[in-house]
C-alpha cells in the first residue's frame, strides 16, 4: 500500500470511531446540579432560556443569544460544562 492509501484508510477508521461514540450523560442524579445552576449559567453567558429538559442524561437547555440566534445547548449536569451545541430550527 502506498502512504496515501494508508493515511486515507487510518482517516476512515477514525471517522467511524468518531461516529459510534455514546453522546449520552452517565452521572448518577445524586450527582447532578439542580436546573437553577443551569438557568444561572445560562444567564451569566448572556443568553435567554427558553426550556430545560433532559435528554439521554443531559440536560438540554434552549437559548436565544444576544443577537436573537436560537440554539441548543447540551450540558454535563455535574459539571455544568457545555458539551455541544445544535441549531435551534424547529422551536421559531
Amino acid at each position: 500500500m502506498t502512504a496515501r492509501a494508508i493515511t486515507t484508510a487510518i482517516l476512515i477508521s477514525l471517522s467511524a470511531t468518531a461516529g459510534l461514540a455514546d453522546d449520552d450523560c452517565d452521572v448518577p442524579m445524586a450527582d447532578w446540579q439542580p436546573r437553577q445552576a443551569v438557568r444561572a449559567m445560562i444567564e451569566e453567558r448572556g443568553w435567554k432560556l427558553h426550556r430545560i429538559k433532559i435528554h439521554d442524561g443531559c440536560y438540554e437547555a434552549y437559548v436565544t443569544d444576544a443577537a436573537g440566534k436560537r440554539f441548543e445547548v447540551i450540558v454535563d449536569p455535574a459539571t455544568l460544562a457545555i458539551t455541544g451545541f445544535e441549531s435551534d430550527r424547529r422551536h421559531r
